[in-house]
C-alpha cells in the first residue's frame, strides 16, 4: 500500500483515535515504555550498524552525534514518556461556553489536528518523542526518518506501533515511511494529511515548505544569540556560554552568535577568546572585535604580562590565511556582517560588539531565526526591554539557550520547535498538537428568525 492510500486510511481511523479515553492512551504509552526498555539491546545493536555505516560514508560529525541512540537518550525518552503520562488530557477541554439565546448554546472544545506527517533527519530519539506525543494528543502520525538511521528507526517504530496496537489503539494510528520517494508522495497528500512538521537542515525544511499545499509547522534554522550587557555578571556569562555552545553543539538551540556591549567589550572579549581557545571553539567576528582583542594583547605585552611562547599579532599581521588573525585568545577569523545569518551546528561562534541593548535587539531581529535568544544582565529594566522587543519564540535572561526544549519545559517531549506565529510557537508539545471545534446545541432555532428580528441574540457566558 502506497503512502497516499495509507494516508487515506489513516484519515478514516483518525476519529477512532480521537475518541479514545485518556486512560486508554496512557496505557498505550506505558506499553511503549515497557517495550523500549525490554528490547533496548536490539535497538542499540541496530543503531551501532547505522553509526558504523554513516561513519564509513563520511557523514559529518555533527550528524553522527545526532543519529547516535545511546543509553542516555533512551533514558531521556523514557522520562519523557512518563512525564507525558502524568500530563492532563489535552482533548475535550471546554475553552468557551456561551448561550447565544435561550436554548441555543455554543461550546468550543479542544480536539486533535487529525493526521500529522513528521519528516526528520538522523534523529532516532525524535521518532520516540513524536510518536508518543501524537498518540497522547489523539493524532495519527506518518513518520519519515533519515536514511542514516534506517535500521534504528525501523526497530523503534516496530516496537512502538506493536505496543500501541497491543494496548488497543487503532491499526492506522501510526505509519512509517522508509523510502526517499515517499517524501514527495507524502507532500501530495493535502486531502488527507492535516499538518506537516519537518525537522532537519535549513535547505531540507525549505524544500518541504516549497513543495506542498499541506500546512507546515517548524523552523528552517536556529541562529540563536546571547547578548552580554554592560551590567552582566561575567561569572554567570562564563558559565552560560560554554553550555549554550557545547552542551549539544549540533542542536538547533545552541548559541551561534555572542553580542557584547561596547562598554564592557574590552574587558569581556579576552575572557571569551580565552574560553574559546581552551574549549576548542573557533571564534569569528567583526574587525572591531578583532582590533579590541589585538589591543588587549599588545597592552599585556607592554606591561610585561605575556608569558614566553605566546604569539601576539597586530591587526595587520596575517598569520593563518586571509581574514584570520592571531590574538591573545588564539586564531580569530574576521567575517562580513551578512555572514551573521549562518547556523554553524559546530564548535564555531560569531561575535560582534554592539552599542547597547537597542543595537543588540536590532541585530537579533535582523540576523536571527526567531528561535531562542538570551540576555545576560543584572539590570531588570534592560532585561524587560529585551523581553519586549526581541521577536523570538524563546527570550531568556541569565540562562542558556539550550533550555528551549519540550522536555525541559515540562511538555513531556516535543515534535519540534516552531518559529512560526501560527498555529504553535516554540517547543511544540501536546497543546501545539490540538486544535478546537465548535459545538452548537439548539431546540429548532433558525437564522431566519434572527435576520427578520423575530428573535434576538443575548450572548451570556456560561463558563
Amino acid at each position: 500500500m502506497n503512502i497516499r492510500e495509507e494516508a487515506r486510511r489513516m484519515k478514516l481511523d483518525a476519529p477512532k483515535l480521537a475518541a479514545t479515553t485518556l486512560e486508554e492512551r496512557n496505557a498505550a504509552l506505558r506499553e511503549i515504555a515497557k517495550g523500549l526498555e525490554e528490547k533496548k539491546h536490539e535497538i542499540f545493536a541496530a543503531n551501532e550498524e547505522d553509526v558504523r555505516e554513516a561513519t564509513e560514508n563520511g557523514v559529518a560529525p555533527a550528524v553522527i552525534k545526532r543519529l547516535k541512540y545511546t543509553e542516555e537518550k533512551l533514558r531521556d525518552g523514557l522520562a519523557g514518556i512518563n512525564q507525558l503520562i502524568s500530563l492532563p488530557d489535552p482533548l475535550g477541554k471546554v475553552q468557551m461556553k456561551r448561550e447565544l439565546d435561550e436554548g441555543l448554546v455554543l461550546t468550543r472544545i479542544s480536539c486533535p489536528i487529525g493526521v500529522i506527517g513528521v519528516i526528520f533527519e538522523a534523529r532516532p530519539d525524535a521518532l520516540v518523542q513524536i510518536s508518543c506525543l501524537c498518540l497522547k494528543s489523539g493524532n495519527c502520525a506518518i513518520l519519515k526518518g533519515g536514511k542514516e538511521t534506517a535500521r534504528t528507526n525501523r526497530m523503534l517504530f516496530r516496537i512502538i506501533r506493536d505496543s500501541a496496537i497491543k494496548a488497543g489503539m487503532p491499526e492506522g494510528c501510526l505509519k512509517q515511511a522508509e523510502l526517499h520517494n515517499e517524501i514527495d508522495e507524502l507532500l501530495m497528500c493535502d486531502k488527507d494529511v492535516d499538518l506537516l512538521i519537518p525537522r532537519g537542515s535549513n535547505a531540507f525544511v525549505q524544500y518541504i515548505m516549497n513543495h506542498t499545499k499541506i500546512p507546515v509547522m517548524g523552523h528552517a534554522d536556529g541562529v540563536c544569540h546571547i547578548y552580554v550587557d554592560k551590567d552582566a555578571d561575567f561569572e554567570k556569562a562564563m558559565r552560560i556560554l560554554p553550555d549554550a555552545k557545547m552542551q549539544y553543539t549540533a542542536a538547533c538551540n545552541s548559541v551561534e552568535t555572542v553580542l557584547i556591549d561596547r562598554a564592557v567589550a574590552g574587558e569581556f572579549l579576552p575572557k571569551l577568546a580565552d574560553m574559546c581557545q581552551e574549549k576548542g571553539i573557533r571564534l569569528r567576528g567583526t574587525e572591531e572585535a578583532m582590533r579590541l582583542l589585538s589591543q588587549h594583547a599588545q597592552n599585556e605585552n607592554t606591561a610585561g604580562q605575556q608569558t614566553a611562547g605566546d604569539t601576539v599579532a597586530t591587526a595587520d599581521e596575517r598569520t593563518d590565511g586571509v581574514g584570520t588573525e592571531s590574538t591573545a585568545g588564539g586564531a580569530f577569523e574576521v567575517m562580513d556582517l551578512e555572514e551573521f545569518h549562518k547556523e554553524y551546528l559546530d564548535l564555531v561562534m560569531s561575535v560582534r560588539v554592539v552599542d547597547g541593548v537597542v543595537e543588540a535587539v536590532d541585530h537579533i531581529n535582523r540576523f536571527g531565526s526567531h528561535h531562542t535568544d538570551s540576555i545576560i544582565t543584572e539590570n531588570e529594566e534592560t532585561a524587560a526591554y529585551f523581553f519586549q522587543m526581541v521577536d523570538s519564540a524563546g527570550v531568556y535572561q541569565n540562562c542558556s539557550t539550550r533550555f528551549a526544549d519540550g522536555f525541559r519545559y515540562g511538555f513531556g517531549a516535543e515534535v519540534g520547535i516552531s518559529t512560526s506565529k501560527l498555529h504553535a510557537r516554540g517547543p511544540v508539545g501536546l497543546e501545539g498538537l490540538v486544535t478546537y471545534k465548535y459545538l452548537l446545541q439548539g431546540h429548532g432555532q433558525i437564522v431566519g428568525d434572527y435576520a427578520s428580528g423575530k428573535a434576538q441574540f443575548h450572548f451570556r457566558e456560561l463558563c
